[in-house]
């Protein structure tokens, strides 16, 4: 629970180093204005709408892989008994939760018509509960490609436990489905937490096939339009981004245009790879760690960086 605000001090604090009383309602009156320009220029003078709560779709983001995996991050002490009436009971929370946090979203345009807003939430939040089994069923492919993937894995258990790879596939998929929905913020929202979590960095946009082991992970990063294909995998440090950024005659970037690689099926990328720009890794392909990749990949290619050249030093004397 938050502590409550003095409000003494927050009026008038004292210095501690100097002891001497410092006045912070000059500073409150400073930001208070900053605060009004922004949000006057923002919503072209339009009273401020309330935003969609970050507290919130985290919350969301909790509840929906609980119902998707019970057993391993619903309640702690569910029992095997209790997990229907768990997911009975949490499915229609979710649905009415995401509607409310989509609607605020869309209701920072400042054109918005708050009742077709309301009905936009309400729709789309249906259409996401109907995307669950679609997000499970890929997701357990994950789940198998990890386990058969990675020599170290003991069980499936310890895969949907202790895999940060696959927890940061199965946060995509929710937040793909809702970044096609159109909630691109609350999709973002989802994603960075995720990077946050898991030091893998997916845009909520980029279209991720069956399959999908990400080994390892850390620093890895796959952009807005990337594509990947069936049976593909990623490890650590592995970038797939853009080459270079368009903009228009003033200069300005264009969005949403095509900029990321499309990698085939059954490509395997190693440690450290960078492939830039919209070209494509043929299927059955490997990337071999550190290279740097600006050109389309033949199919069944196998890509590596010149051998190190092994140079004795002769001692002296």
């Amino acid at each position: 629970m938050r502590a409550p605000v003095r409000m003494e001090n927050a009026k008038q604090g004292q210095d501690e180093l100097s002891g001497q009383p410092h006045d912070l309602r000059d500073v409150a009156e400073k930001l208070r204005l900053m605060r009004t320009t922004s949000l006057h220029q923002r919503y072209s003078g339009k009273p401020a709408p309330a935003l969609p709560s970050r507290f919130e779709i985290m919350a969301i983001l909790t509840d929906v892989i609980g119902v998707l995996y019970p057993r391993h991050h619903g309640p702690a002490g569910l029992h095997p008994d209790e997990v229907d009436g768990y997911v009975d009971l949490t499915l229609p929370l979710i649905r009415d939760r995401l509607a409310r946090q989509i609607e605020l979203e869309l209701m920072l345009d400042v054109t918005a018509d708050p009742v077709l807003c309301r009905q936009r939430g309400i729709e789309a939040a249906a259409s996401f509960m109907d995307s669950l089994l679609r997000i499970r069923d890929l997701h357990d492919t994950d789940i198998t490609a990890a386990y058969a993937g990675d020599p170290s894995a003991k069980s499936l258990d310890e895969v949907v436990f202790c895999f940060p790879g696959v927890s940061a596939v199965l946060r995509h998929r929710i937040a793909h489905e809702i970044f096609l929905l159109g909630a691109t913020m609350i999709a973002r929202v989802i994603s960075e937490y995720s990077h946050s979590v898991t030091g893998i960095d997916i845009h909520p946009g980029a279209q991720i096939a069956a399959a999908c082991f990400i080994d390892h992970g850390t620093g890895v990063v796959i952009g807005e339009t990337a594509i990947i294909g069936r049976n593909v995998r990623l490890y650590q440090q592995v970038t797939l981004g853009a080459k270079r950024f368009e903009a228009d005659e003033d200069g300005t970037l264009v969005k949403g245009q095509p900029r990321h690689p499309v990698i085939g099926d059954d490509v395997v990328i190693y440690a450290g790879a960078t492939i830039l720009g919209r070209i494509t890794i043929g299927q059955g392909s490997i990337i071999g760690g550190g290279v740097w990749l600006t050109n389309d990949v033949p199919p069944g290619s196998n890509v590596i960086q010149a051998r190190p050249k092994l140079t004795t030093l002769r001692s002296k004397g």
